[in-house]
């Protein structure tokens, strides 16, 4: 997504982030995470340049059901729209087959198990492999006065009773753990593959930013309230204590790979997709998965004090 979509403009580079993808993959990665609505459109238009030489080193996952406007976002999950999103995107990615496809949202005015009814006819006419569920905003889900993740697996039981849910996506992070309270267990109990989004707290958790630096306005991060000057000050403290973790593993274990390391240590079921659009940042983001932290560092971790400026 930061490479076409939600991030600073200007520094979207398209030759510089085929160089990061074919360097992912030359690092051992495998999953390469999509969705139609980034850029729209350009995100999986670059992915599919690289899947044209190297289909057979990647796990193919892209997104549908919501619509980018000039000032909004809207769903889309009429089963229609979806058939024809699939056929669109297999274009763009030059594949004949989309590894794991999933509803970015649902249509609050299409019944969910009617846009599962439809990605399910793509399973079975052999476009798509397996179907993947994203989690309910986080804003969404916490005006319902419920656990956060509630709202994610009332759907997740109805789309189960239409067909096999492969992963759930939702945000994960040590900023930002809620999913472990429930939905995580929900995954591990059925066996469903869990894909820990924004791992690195949009940039945060790397410790590479710095409190009043601001923002493009065209970048997500200028209008979220952790990263207010006054948020991102507020917060410092859990990069500090990732710091400290990382300071016993060796001077050049970076916050970045604990905050992964930690992410990764939640469960075999847990895949971390950390956004990276420079050579450098994959390589880093790599070299977490060698990473083990020790229950002490677990433990530290654990104490780390909650997040501030949180969409309450």
């Amino acid at each position: 997504m930061p490479m076409s979509w939600a991030y600073s403009a200007s520094r979207q580079r398209g030759e510089e982030s085929l160089r990061t993808v074919h360097r992912a993959l030359d690092l051992g990665a495998t999953l390469l995470d999509t969705a139609d609505m980034y850029g729209p459109f350009t995100n999986e238009l670059l992915v599919g340049r690289v899947l044209r030489e190297r289909r057979s080193d990647a796990f193919v996952s892209t997104k549908v059901g919501l619509l980018v406007g000039e000032q909004h976002v809207v769903a889309n999950g009429r089963p229609g729209y979806v058939r024809r999103a699939c056929d669109a995107s297999l274009r763009r990615l030059q594949t004949d087959v989309i590894d794991l496809y999933q509803l970015h949202r649902a249509d609050p005015e299409v019944p969910v198990e009617e846009t599962w009814g439809a990605m399910a006819d793509l399973v079975r006419a052999g476009k798509v492999r397996a179907l993947g569920l994203s989690a309910v905003g986080a804003r969404g889900g916490r005006r319902s006065r419920g656990r956060l993740h509630d709202g994610t697996i009332r759907q997740l039981e109805r789309v189960q009773q239409v067909f096999p849910v492969s992963a759930v996506q939702a945000e994960l992070s040590v900023w930002s753990p809620e999913a472990l309270e429930s939905l995580l267990p929900w995954c591990a109990a059925r066996g469903v593959g869990f894909l820990a989004a924004m791992p690195l707290g949009n940039g945060f958790l790397t410790g590479t930013l710095t409190p009043g630096q601001g923002f493009e306005p065209d970048d997500v991060r200028a209008r979220h309230p952790r990263f207010t000057a006054e948020m991102m000050a507020a917060n410092q403290p859990i990069v500090a204590g990732l710091r400290r973790v990382a300071a016993r593993h060796g001077e050049h274990v970076t916050a970045a790979q604990v905050a992964l390391a930690w992410t990764l240590a939640q469960g075999r079921h847990v895949v971390p997709v950390p956004g990276a659009k420079r050579e450098r940042w994959v390589a880093e983001n790599a070299g977490a998965a060698g990473l083990r932290l020790t229950a002490e560092d677990l433990a530290e971790l654990g104490r780390l004090p909650a997040a501030r400026g949180s969409w309450d």
